[in-house]
């Protein structure tokens, strides 16, 4: 691949010396490191691409990191840190794992902040901004956030907030029209508007809450972005500059397919066809086939409802059969479960599809509006492992979270014969909130008897150990028995299936003939599952061990690493288990 101007530079100062031929070519050499490495690895490829421009453009004309760029979720970001001094880590396989996919503090000074979840851009740079102001220093602060981050309450609340400020600061809108699928919301049209009219219509709701606003028509124009960025740099007040790019922009199935390249496995380069397809049934199949019955056949009156995420469960899917019965509320958790709330107190029955680490940013709602009010919606918490990535996408501390709100019950499935009777008792019960882990493994099958939703259910019947796999590592916890067996010990296996209520009964009776109980989860130990079985056997003479993650913020260690280090592999169990005998 040959980059010839890329290779002359190593930090923005070097875009300085590079006329408008120069830094255009340089925006295709960008795009095909970026492209010929996401290909591979895998990652954010329409926002990336979309933003190349931008980038450039800013870079050269402001003087990073006296002045700062503080970027929405930071997706979008790969092009400033190839800018930025890690270049390598585009260029050279070898280096391809050096930096993380998102802005990081700790890999250079032109980063400020860990960001990885949406709309916290603007009421950042407010603060940085207001900071700056204070100790009488200098330069420019910029905040970059995508269209679909505006839909966001805390987007909303730093756009209120910025407009009282009396100094610098810069909010860029990179308006492409899409969040991670298509915007939903009021706000959108008026944003079309604004595209339609060149920035002219009256519509505006940058200028209506007090910013003064610019319009780009075209912020894949290198020319159009470098007038831009000269026109309001060192501005003395908050502005808003609405930039229209392209997502996908110079790759054209990114362009043809934004949803679905917005995040993307690794694919062929030259088709966009992914490179390892998945086959075969999967939970979201499983789910898609419970919402048929529940309205076919049972006639209940469900909805479906997400937040801008519905490529997780392929809910598009529903909405194409039950478009009056599917909802996307845009970026905006907190609203998806409130949203709920209402249409569950008026007689529906509501389901909200969330990510584990997305739907911590609606706690208040979790805990007010459905634990206190006990009404009955239901949840579907995706993403709950323990795997490797960057500290912003953990699944590990969702158990903690939701198992602790009072009334709010919390199961863990470990078939898909067990999701779909968790969902059917979740929607035709009237004790409140609701939500289900939905395993992160394979599909798994197996025949479901007196099924009970409160009652540990008893796989194997041993002695002397008892092992509790909880949702996803209950095939973890048959492998152990099974290994335990060659040597002469017969051990339980429990599916404990109700994450925040423990089974008192069954685990009572434990102690009759169990002298050590096991718990495995793939979450966070601390204010989880095993820690509330500990806590029930903590006057008796029961020993429990309990396995899961660390309470720490993962960073790009590879999933092996930290299974292995939280001694989550048969041998490492049955070691443990050995040695506590």
């Amino acid at each position: 691949m040959e980059t010839p101007i890329l290779n002359t530079i190593d930090q923005p100062a070097d875009l300085k010396k590079l006329d408008l031929a120069q830094l255009t070519q340089l925006a295709t050499e960008i795009r095909q490191v970026l492209l010929n490495k996401v290909s591979q690895t895998g990652g954010h490829v329409g926002p990336n691409l979309g933003a190349v421009e931008l980038t450039i453009a800013f870079h050269t004309i402001f003087n990073s990191p006296i002045d700062k760029v503080v970027w929405d979720v930071s997706h979008q970001s790969y092009t400033h840190k190839i800018l930025t001094g890690r270049k390598q880590a585009w260029l050279d396989p070898k280096h391809f794992d050096d930096v993380s996919g998102y802005t990081a503090p700790e890999e250079s000074p032109h980063d400020y902040f860990n960001i990885g979840h949406t709309s916290t851009s603007i009421a950042l740079a407010t603060g940085m901004a207001s900071a700056r102001d204070l100790q009488g220093k200098s330069g420019n602060v910029m905040a970059v956030i995508g269209d679909g981050s505006l839909s966001g309450g805390l987007a909303l609340e730093g756009l209120n907030i910025a407009a009282t400020l009396k100094s610098n600061l810069i909010i860029l809108v990179n308006d492409n029209g899409m969040a991670i699928a298509e915007d939903h919301g009021g706000l959108y049209q008026g944003l079309k508007e604004l595209r339609e009219t060149n920035g002219q219509s009256s519509h505006n709701l940058f200028k209506a809450m007090g910013l003064d606003y610019r319009y780009v028509a075209d912020g894949n124009d290198m020319q159009a972005m470098l007038d831009a960025f000269k026109a309001v740099k060192d501005i003395d007040h908050p502005i808003v500059l609405h930039v229209q790019t392209e997502k996908g922009h110079g790759y054209q199935p990114a362009v043809d397919h934004k949803e679905a390249f917005h995040w993307h496995v690794p694919f062929d380069l030259k088709t966009g066809k992914t490179l390892h397809p998945v086959t075969g049934e999967t939970y979201n199949d499983v789910i898609h086939d419970e919402l048929e019955k529940e309205i076919t056949e049972d006639k209940t009156p469900i909805t479906a409802i997400t937040a801008a995420i519905p490529g997780s469960y392929d809910l598009k899917r529903f909405g194409r059969k039950h478009p009056d019965r599917y909802f996307d509320v845009g970026i905006a958790e907190q609203e998806s479960i409130t949203f709920a709330a209402g249409q569950a107190q008026q007689g529906m029955r509501p389901i909200v599809f969330h990510s584990g680490t997305f739907l911590q940013r609606a706690y208040d709602q979790l805990s007010h509006d459905l634990g206190i009010n006990k009404l009955p919606v239901t949840i579907m918490v995706s993403g709950g492992s323990i795997s490797a990535g960057d500290p912003t996408h953990q699944g590990i501390f969702d158990i903690a979270m939701l198992s602790n709100i009072p009334g709010l019950t919390y199961l863990a499935p470990t078939t898909k014969e067990e999701l779909t009777a968790m969902m059917h008792w979740a929607l035709h019960q009237n004790v409140g909130p609701v939500a289900i882990r939905v395993p992160s493994n394979d599909v798994h099958s197996a025949t479901l008897n007196d099924f009970d939703i409160h009652k540990m259910n008893i796989l194997h019947a041993g002695k002397k150990v008892a092992i509790l796999g909880l949702g996803s590592l209950l095939p973890l916890a048959e492998e152990v028995q099974q290994q335990l067996s060659k040597e002469n010990l017969d051990v339980t296996v429990i599916d404990p299936r109700d994450i925040s209520e423990l089974d008192g009964a069954t685990l009572s009776n434990l102690e009759k003939d169990h002298q050590l109980v096991v718990t495995l989860e793939e979450a966070s130990l601390s204010g989880g599952f095993g820690e509330k079985v500990s806590r029930f056997y903590g006057d008796t003479d029961m020993h429990v061990l309990n396995f899961g993650a660390a309470k720490r913020f993962n960073d790009r260690e590879t999933t092996a690493e930290l299974w292995h280090e939280f001694k989550l592999t048969p041998e490492q169990i049955v070691a443990e288990i050995k040695a506590a005998l």
